[in-house]
């Protein structure tokens, strides 16, 4: 066979090529196979105690028991799939509850009350196990200005709680610190919070730090906010003994600046290279960005178009990238207006009708951010915990058969693939059937018996790489 191309030419063409290749590899490695909260809960620091974050799941239980006392009602309430068939009596709601934690796994796609069956006491078991996952201490909006004294007092109280939280075990599994912006009039008092945090924190620890703990900085609008937050979180390690790269960040989109600067260009990935790795996480503010954008106070919301362009704007900047996204917070309480033991019946009613219309606007925009590809966004209160796992689990379930159908399929034509010493390079598709596994894994969406339809070992799942498990695969065949 004659080639028309010198093969030295050729290889150093390719060479090069494999420079240019491996450095977009570099800067976009795919989405990142580490567990992501579902969302962030913002509580003021002056309020935070090492029990916080289970005492939450206990408002959140007791509000959810009483303003959806079952399955049916939540299912009304939110039109869930299947919502129009279910019955409206107690005594039928619990014959039809008792039958479908008996039916088998074929049966349950054929009847219609599976899935708010299973929403409804997937709720229940996260705010009895797992209420909180992620909870950051907020010195920022959630505190407020206050005098210097107050603010460094309450950093000492609020790090000593949390080293008391990580002896008993009570606090939520990823947790960090809001500090103020690093803006030309609160700079100072945010390191200087943070360095009495931290200070505080590791000489009650024995200089250990929380697991999953993360600096948020708030309000950045210039890569040097975020160059001086990585020299700080150096001086810091060094002060405090803790190995380089300890310290993590995460940063704030809400500012239109964030999105496009002076020049027109979108800022976020020098921002993000500004981090020099330590930051970790890109979180929506709504209220912030949409004050940025000019919208006044009434039209505020998640909804709002102009939160759907940032968000979009966010994707295409930092997609692939590794760096988690959040969405922001829906600023509605579902909270009744009445409080007291001896409430009228107009009373009870209008607080039912608060909570629920509270609740269903916790769900749709938890379901806009699902279905827009944000996995996790804001709560600020208990009341809105029932509704965040809901939404969730809602997604996550009503999308299990096509997402396990898929994954098969993937899986199955990788071995068919790997046993014919095919080139099979496509990992990226099956590494995003894989996190959809992984995500409705880690917030109990799906159990590991439910993931393992798939066709995959649990082993594999847990792997957190397609790519390891076609390696696996291949080398278990031989075709290395």
């Amino acid at each position: 066979m004659k080639f028309s191309i010198q093969e030295e030419a050729k290889q150093t063409l390719l060479n090069e090529l494999s420079v240019a290749n491996l450095k977009f590899q570099k800067t976009y490695p795919g989405d990142k196979p580490d567990r992501q909260p579902v969302h962030t809960v913002y509580g003021g620091a002056n309020l935070f105690k090492s029990d916080t974050c289970i005492r939450m799941g206990e408002i959140a239980l007791r509000g959810l028991q009483s303003y959806a006392p079952n399955f049916a009602v939540l299912a009304n309430l939110l039109k869930l799939q299947g919502y129009e068939h279910l019955p409206h009596t107690g005594s039928e709601i619990e014959r039809l509850g008792n039958k479908l934690k008996k039916i088998s796994k074929e049966e349950r796609q054929s009847e219609p009350g599976w899935l708010a069956y299973s929403v409804y006491n997937k709720i229940i078991q996260k705010l009895k196990t797992e209420p909180v996952e992620d909870f950051r201490i907020d010195f920022e909006d959630g505190f407020g200005n206050r005098p210097d004294d107050e603010e460094d007092s309450t950093a000492v109280a609020a790090a000593k709680e949390l080293a008391i939280g990580m002896k008993n075990k009570t606090v939520s599994p990823f947790i960090g610190i809001r500090i103020k912006p690093f803006t030309e009039d609160l700079k100072h008092r945010g390191v200087r919070t943070l360095d009495i945090f931290l200070s505080t924190l590791l000489q009650e620890t024995g200089g250990v730090l929380p697991e999953n703990f993360v600096v948020m900085l708030p309000k950045v609008t210039i890569t040097e906010q975020v160059t001086t937050m990585v020299r700080l979180m150096e001086m810091l390690e060094q002060a405090n003994n803790l190995p380089p790269h300890s310290l993590k960040m995460e940063t704030m989109v809400e500012a239109t600046q964030i999105i496009m600067d002076e020049e027109g260009r979108n800022p976020l990935m020098r921002i993000v290279r500004a981090g020099e790795g330590r930051l970790i996480a890109a979180h929506f503010g709504t209220y912030d960005y949409t004050a940025s954008a000019g919208i006044t106070a009434k039209y505020q919301t998640m909804a709002h178009p102009v939160c759907d362009f940032a968000h979009h704007m966010t994707k295409v900047a930092l997609a692939h990238t590794g760096i988690f996204l959040s969405d922001g917070a829906t600023n509605v309480m579902p909270i009744g207006p009445h409080r007291g033991d001896n409430l009228t019946y107009e009373q009870l009613t209008e607080n039912r009708e608060a909570v629920h219309n509270g609740w269903r606007i916790c769900f749709n925009h938890t379901m806009h951010s699902l279905i827009n590809g944000l996995y996790q966004g804001w709560d600020l209160n208990p009341a809105q915990l029932p509704m965040r796992y809901a939404a969730t689990y809602n997604f996550f379930l009503s999308s299990y058969d096509d997402a396990v159908f898929r994954l098969k399929t993937f899986v199955e034509r990788a071995a068919i693939s790997t046993l014919t010493k095919d080139i099979f390079d496509d990992a990226a598709t099956g590494q995003g059937l894989l996190n959809f596994f992984l995500k409705a894994l880690n917030c109990g969406a799906i159990t590991e018996e439910e993931a393992t339809a798939t066709g995959l070992t649990i082993e594999e799942i847990r792997s957190r790489s397609f790519y390891k498990i076609l390696q696996g695969r291949r080398a278990k065949s031989g075709t290395q």
